[in-house]
């Protein structure tokens, strides 16, 4: 049976309400993850006012080392 570890990141969004996701920068961020052997398992917004976000909230998981 596999063994996964997870990691939780979150992002912060830009603009003076939020809501702004720098699409560039997430992505480098996700392919650094990737290339470490992080799959992307879930992404999800934070609700902050007026339908803008606070952050960007992704889970990871890997297989564990044995």
């Amino acid at each position: 049976m596999d063994n996964f570890e997870y990691k939780v990141a979150i992002y912060d969004t830009k603009g003076i309400l939020g809501g702004t996701v720098e699409a560039n920068q997430l992505e480098k961020q996700l392919n650094l993850l990737g290339s470490d052997g992080w799959e992307l398992v879930s992404c999800t917004s934070t609700s902050q006012s007026y339908g803008s976000s606070k952050s960007v909230v992704c889970i990871f998981k890997r297989k564990k080392n044995q």
